[in-house]
């Protein structure tokens, strides 16, 4: 694919995104994050060169070796994966924009500590099981705001900014819609919470019109 092909398939992305945006309000903004755990540092930097800014990854030393190879553009790396108690520090070490998953009371505690020690603070998104299937990590829903307000409290360095989701893994598009509107009536309850993380290739505009005002493209953006 030429650049300027490239160039007129992420447009044509983008105007998916704007039309889903859309149909929720003119006042609705959502933030594309590419999530390049499957691409080179070169497709990122050939991607920024068209104007992506927000880049994800859910490997650790994935996320050092790429933001290492391109620390030269301005770019904002959002760390998305499970993250293992073992790990904090070497991402604490990378100061990533934004850990997208936050999934449990221990992570949030041991994060805490790690951040104290550190001197830092790390803005974070409360990872939410929204459809409540075994296969994925995060808070169940009916104790989500109890434990944002509890790690808001408790956890004074960990800067929570909303939260996030992934779709329930289904071909019934109503029980995807259904896991986004859980999430989305969560969101609306949190105090100060910005954002909120949901849709990725194969359900963003759902997830935008459900209220989504963040979505993690991976294969899409890289046309993989």
């Amino acid at each position: 694919m030429t650049e300027i092909e490239h160039k007129i398939y992420i447009d044509s992305v983008i105007r998916r995104v704007e039309t889903a945006r859309l149909r929720v309000s003119g006042h609705h903004i959502v933030k594309i994050i590419a999530v390049s755990k499957y691409s080179t540092a070169q497709e990122i930097e050939t991607l920024y060169e068209i104007g992506q800014r927000a880049y994800g990854e859910n490997k650790v030393q994935d996320l050092k070796a790429k933001s290492e190879a391109l620390e030269e553009l301005p770019l904002e790396w959002h760390f998305i994966g499970n993250l293992q108690k073992n790990k904090i520090n070497n991402l604490l070490d990378i100061r990533p924009t934004l850990f997208q998953a936050l999934d449990s009371l221990e992570l949030a505690e041991e994060l805490q500590k790690k951040l104290l020690a550190k001197g830092m603070t790390l803005s974070c998104l409360m990872q939410i099981n929204s459809a409540k299937e075994d296969s994925k990590h995060g808070f169940m829903p009916e104790e989500a705001l109890s434990m944002y307000k509890k790690i808001t409290k408790e956890c004074p360095n960990i800067k929570l900014k909303g939260v996030m989701s992934i779709g329930a893994h289904s071909e019934d598009k109503e029980l995807i819609k259904k896991s986004f509107e859980t999430t989305y009536e969560i969101y609306k309850q949190l105090p100060s919470a910005t954002i909120c993380s949901m849709g990725m290739s194969n359900d963003f505009e759902l997830a935008i019109e459900c209220g989504s005002n963040m979505v993690r493209l991976g294969s899409i953006m890289f046309n993989k």
